[in-house]
């Protein structure tokens, strides 16, 4: 996928560029600085002499030496005062002049950490909406692969009212779902008077049909005409709801997170199966509502569930019709369950 947030020891990672969170100085500073030094080598320090000070929010590139990587860009976050002095333009230049220096280079990859979030005092939720703000600026223009590497992932912060609404929401669901448990006996006998869905496929567990009958109101399906072929494969179903929704193939893959060389794979093979991550991120990206959705990963034989907290994670968005793909993916991340994407 674009943009991928792991939790790993960034001098480990495998990219073509590693970004520093550098000394203004040509020195050796803590933190990441030191632990890139160490992993790189004396040489490293030698070529960041070589550069002399680095501005606030500026970058600059050096040869990686013994890192998995070619080239190092060093730069200087801001140091965090009261957020009134400038701090998240100057961190978001970070960002911005670092994926410029990568792509002048010709490189594929990157890896960030997340810049100004430790010892320069940044607020973690704060450091992240502004790195997935340029990022997500940077991608609508460029191809790159993008890791935001997390070291431990208990300084990963999304908004304090995010995650409790999300706990919230997953707490209503696992408790829905023991419900149904309890009583699915009593469910199977009332649901006979139903015919179940045909767009629910083959594929959905008779509990799955069961459930989702009683649960959602009575279904008025806006896309009805286009996926009325129920043996529509996933890719067909996929590149009539783009053409149906007005949007450009850049436009629907770039918003799902998901690379051009998968998308051309899935546009090129009428047979071809995604993974559940992938399909749920061209349901964000296309923008259906929660009754198109489970039609539409249907056709790759997939259902959401109640007893999956990365599904419930994702109706959670879906149903207030928040698509954006960044945010889902950082509220994944929090709960520790697979990102949307490739």
């Amino acid at each position: 996928m674009p943009l991928e947030i792991v939790r790993n020891d960034i001098t480990k990672m495998q990219a073509d560029a590693i970004v520093n969170t550098a000394n203004p100085r040509p020195i050796v500073g803590g933190g990441v600085d030191r632990a890139i030094h160490k992993a790189a080598g004396g040489e490293l320090l030698a070529a960041r002499k070589k550069i002399g000070d680095i501005g606030t929010g500026r970058a600059a590139i050096t040869p990686a030496y013994k890192l998995r990587a070619r080239f190092v860009i060093h730069t200087v976050g801001p140091v965090w005062q009261d957020g009134a002095h400038g701090e998240r333009e100057l961190l978001a230049d970070c960002y911005v002049n670092s994926l410029q220096l990568a792509a002048d280079k010709g490189c594929a990859s990157i890896a960030f950490p997340l810049i100004s979030a430790g010892v320069f005092g940044c607020p973690a939720e704060i450091a992240i909406a502004v790195a997935t703000q340029a990022i997500r600026s940077f991608l609508s223009d460029h191809d790159m692969q993008i890791f935001l590497v997390v070291f431990d992932q208990k300084s990963f912060k999304i908004s304090g009212s995010l995650f409790q609404d999300v706990q919230s929401f997953i707490d209503e669901r696992y408790i829905e779902e023991i419900l149904e448990e309890e009583y699915r006996g009593d469910s199977r006998d009332r649901c006979r008077v139903f015919e179940a869905p045909a767009y629910l496929g083959d594929e959905a567990s008779a509990a799955a049909r069961s459930a989702s009958l009683l649960r959602l109101p009575k279904k008025q399906r806006s896309l009805e005409d286009l996926l009325a072929e129920v043996d529509a494969t996933f890719s067909e179903t996929l590149l009539r709801l783009i053409d149906a929704k007005g949007k450009s193939d850049p436009e629907v893959y770039k918003k799902a997170n998901v690379d051009r060389k998968l998308f051309s794979k899935i546009r090129n093979n009428p047979a071809y199966k995604p993974s559940k991550a992938t399909a749920l991120a061209f349901a964000v990206a296309l923008e259906l509502n929660l009754d198109e959705t489970r039609d539409f990963i249907g056709r790759a034989g997939y259902a959401l569930s109640h007893s999956s907290k990365a599904d419930i994670i994702v109706e959670y968005f879906i149903q207030r019709a928040e698509y954006d793909i960044f945010t889902i993916n950082e509220t994944l991340f929090a709960f520790r369950e697979p990102l949307l994407g490739c």
